[in-house]
């Protein structure tokens, strides 16, 4: 499998060493480069990735608007934000926004990799540790309305679809889930997509979110 890739930076440099970068990696496709938030829709409509590298800070679309309006098109591609930043409120608004991850620029060309193969097979892309740092700061910066509003989107899940909710909200992966539930990772893949449907998100992350704004565990 093939993993397209579009690349969106205000910096021409940035976007040149890492279409360089990623065109040296089996497997994966620079289908495409775009310099501000404002030209990612068209450049996805058009060129149809499957990852897109979303840079935080630009000129007139911010990296967080961006995503926020990418993750409403029908099959919209993942997004693994790379930013010089690394704030937990920029990560946590990136996340809540709909990015499947959040990476520095300085990381390795290797890791980048790995990031790009792991979102597109639809696993998540933090660690359980920076996954339950985020679900710290989330839960910080809620009120009581938020966690009444995210217990009651969760009530509306059967036993099983709130065990799994449960397990995002641990950062666990497709396959984890399948060893805890005694099911198959395609089965969990089929649950966790119906659960963003019921929930009203796009990714498991969002899913994670509201886990910790209700203040819930396994």
């Amino acid at each position: 499998m093939t993993v397209g890739v579009v690349i969106v930076d205000d910096d021409a440099l940035v976007r040149s060493g890492l279409a360089f970068m990623l065109r040296a990696a089996n497997g994966i496709e620079v289908l495409g480069e775009a310099s501000d938030g404002d030209e990612v829709i068209d450049a996805v409509t058009r060129l149809r990735p499957d990852v897109v590298l979303m840079d935080l800070r630009m000129a007139r679309v911010g990296g967080i608007q961006a995503t926020r309006m990418l993750r409403e098109l029908a099959d919209a591609p993942e997004v693994i934000v790379l930013t010089t930043f690394d704030a937990d409120a920029d990560i946590l608004a990136a996340l809540a926004a709909g990015a499947a991850g959040f990476l520095l620029k300085d990381t390795p060309p290797a890791e980048i990799v790995r990031a790009i193969e792991t979102v597109a097979g639809g696993e998540p892309l933090l660690s359980p540790t920076v996954t339950r740092r985020l679900m710290d700061l989330a839960g910080a910066l809620q009120d009581t309305g938020a966690r009444d509003i995210a217990r009651s989107r969760l009530a509306t899940l059967t036993d099983r679809e709130r065990t799994i909710a449960l397990a995002l909200g641990d950062g666990l992966s497709n396959s984890e889930i399948a060893g805890l539930t005694y099911l198959s990772t395609a089965t969990i893949k089929a649950y966790v997509s119906r659960l963003f449907e019921k929930l009203h998100v796009t990714n498991r992350v969002q899913v994670a979110l509201l886990v910790q704004q209700a203040e819930l565990s396994r």
